[in-house]
């Protein structure tokens, strides 16, 4: 449904409950993030990840933030929070956590452009203002990610969400 949503063409507007189902969707994945951050902060091992592992602590802590504002706002447009995370992945090797959350990052980046303008197709200017405040944070967990990479911050200018459904729980990968 959420794909379809995003496909959606200008004779199918968008409506206050596509935007609450979508901004669920959001929630779910502001949980993961919360989960993940929690997780790999307190497992990255080694020296070499100390600095970073107290950057993810500061992250979770953003990420609660976010989840908060996007609840409020879901409430406020009439609908209910959702509270099931989408799949969180983990691995006992730190370079494939941090790819892990650099890529949950540039998905949320993603979304986070595509519901501003859907907001403001609703004329929800508040809550397009409130999503553009979390997309700056966002957008300096994926600078820190990519940094602690040794990667430089992927270009998501023309990237679209993957065709993926809603998995819930936690993946290890060894």
């Amino acid at each position: 449904m959420i794909r379809q949503l995003l496909e959606m063409g200008e004779d199918s507007p968008l409506t206050r409950t596509d935007l609450i189902a979508l901004l669920n969707e959001d929630l779910a994945g502001e949980y993961q993030a919360i989960i993940s951050y929690v997780v790999y902060s307190q497992t990255l091992k080694g020296a070499a990840y100390m600095a970073i592992a107290a950057e993810l602590e500061k992250h979770a802590a953003e990420e609660l933030a976010h989840a908060l504002t996007i609840a409020a706002q879901i409430d406020y447009l009439g609908g209910s929070p959702e509270t099931m995370p989408n799949l969180v992945k983990t691995s006992a090797k730190a370079d494939e956590m941090l790819r892990f959350d650099l890529e949950n990052e540039n998905e949320t980046i993603v979304r986070y452009r595509q519901r501003v303008v859907q907001c403001e197709a609703l004329g929800e200017y508040a809550v397009a203002e409130l999503i553009r405040e979390i997309l700056v944070q966002e957008q300096d967990h994926q600078v820190a990610l990519a940094t602690a990479l040794g990667e430089p911050v992927p270009d998501l200018t023309h990237r679209s969400l993957p065709q993926q459904g809603r998995a819930i729980g936690t993946t290890v990968i060894n």
